[in-house]
């Protein structure tokens, strides 16, 4: 398996060693021909605005659309509203949306810098996927200037959300979202959960994909 991380800016780096951590092999994402041969894409968190202007600078955003209705992608907080199809309180001038993924997005929801946050989320989704070492029970998520969501089409499934009913992890087929940086964790169980997603998706589509989120399909194997 292959799987490229979105290293344009932000914190791809960090998710680059979650996966080798997990003995995968990844591939930094700058260029449209960077997406060739890879069995899913990880967006992560940073400045979704320059994040986006400079995808469309390198001729990579339509390439990313593609690439997102047909493989598997996950989005952290700037990666979020990348993939989201509307994104509220955007910067003057707008911003360039991968927009795939049938949510709206908050950009900064929670606030300034000053306002982030971390807090345990029980994550049901997760449960099927804890391997020896793993913190047990709920997801420590760090919020950082996130996003969260506060529209979802009829075929998002709600995640998590926060004790006050905010969504703030979606998943839709084959993508996936979290305002939150697990890559900032030391829980590779979110990590574990795409990597799921992504094997299901090799054997024939998201259909047949059968993560601790409940699919129907082929038993795939995770690393651990």
């Amino acid at each position: 398996m292959k799987i490229g991380v979105l290293a344009l800016q932000g914190d791809f780096r960090e998710h680059i060693h979650k996966l080798r951590q997990l003995g995968v092999e990844t591939a930094e994402v700058r260029l449209p021909d960077d997406l060739v041969g890879l069995d899913g894409l990880i967006l992560p968190g940073g400045e979704s605005t320059t994040m986006g202007k400079l995808a469309a600078a390198f001729d990579l955003l339509e390439p990313l659309r593609a690439f997102s209705r047909e493989h598997p992608v996950w989005g952290t907080c700037a990666g979020m509203i990348l993939l989201a199809r509307e994104a509220l309180h955007q910067k003057r001038g707008g911003q360039p949306l991968i927009g795939v993924l049938d949510i709206v997005v908050d950009r900064n929801y929670f606030g300034r810098q000053v306002d982030s946050f971390e807090i345990d989320l029980p994550v049901p989704a997760l449960a099927n996927l804890t391997s020896p070492g793993d913190p047990e029970g709920s997801f420590h998520a760090v919020f950082i200037r996130a996003p969260a969501v506060v529209a979802v089409g009829p075929n998002v499934e709600v995640l998590a959300t926060l004790p006050d009913g905010t969504i703030v992890a979606v998943r839709q087929g084959h993508l996936l979202a979290t305002a939150f940086h697990p890559e900032l964790s030391n829980d590779l169980r979110f990590h574990r959960y795409f990597l799921a997603m992504a094997a299901g998706a090799a054997l024939g589509g998201a259909d047949r994909v059968t993560t601790a989120a409940g699919g129907n399909g082929h038993r795939v194997a995770v690393p651990t």
